[in-house]
């Protein structure tokens, strides 16, 4: 009797950790509704930046004529946002001296 009693015990918090966790994962996550933004058509070049040190890797997207700099931080293990540019943005604007 007593072992039954554990047993429904277990099935039940197995039971109420699945509900729990298709509830918490089952959900589709979108980072950006589908209709706001092109899939993207991207290049990926290595080059020198400005303020020395380190390379960056700048990531230029033809799509949505974006381009991202990035550089490798190897104390964290992990690429770091250096700038960003919107190209269509700067394209508009009038250069003065």
């Amino acid at each position: 009797m007593k072992h039954r009693g554990i047993l429904r015990a277990l099935v039940m918090t197995n039971g109420v950790l699945l509900v729990a966790a298709v509830l918490a994962f089952g959900r589709v996550a979108e980072a950006q509704p589908e209709a706001s933004r092109p899939r993207g058509q991207y290049t990926m070049v290595s080059g020198k930046t400005n303020q020395g040190g380190p390379h960056a890797v700048y990531v230029l997207d033809a799509a949505s004529r974006e381009v991202v700099a990035l550089r490798w931080d190897q104390s964290k293990q992990t690429l770091v946002g250096v700038g960003y540019r919107n190209l269509e943005t700067d394209g508009r604007m009038t250069q003065g001296r």
